[in-house]
């Protein structure tokens, strides 16, 4: 797994660090899959790894928003 730091431009990262939020979601997603670590079904592990990384992706647009100020997405 590439590190934050490397997945993503300089200036995001740093203040992602900064922010130390990427170190809690980090944390969860890995509270989460050592919590269904005996699962063995290949549809329910593949959701399992679906939901961490729509997860992180979230937290990555998320931090770029309050980082520039401008929105990324539209609610609706």
């Amino acid at each position: 797994m590439p590190s934050l730091q490397t997945a993503l431009p300089p200036e995001l990262a740093n203040n992602v660090i900064r922010q130390h939020n990427t170190e809690l979601v980090v944390g969860m997603v890995r509270q989460q899959f050592k919590k269904h670590m005996h699962e063995t079904d290949p549809d329910k592990i593949q959701k399992l790894k679906d939901d961490a990384a729509r997860g992180l992706i979230n937290h990555i647009i998320y931090e770029s928003e309050q980082m520039t100020g401008r929105k990324f997405s539209k609610s609706f």
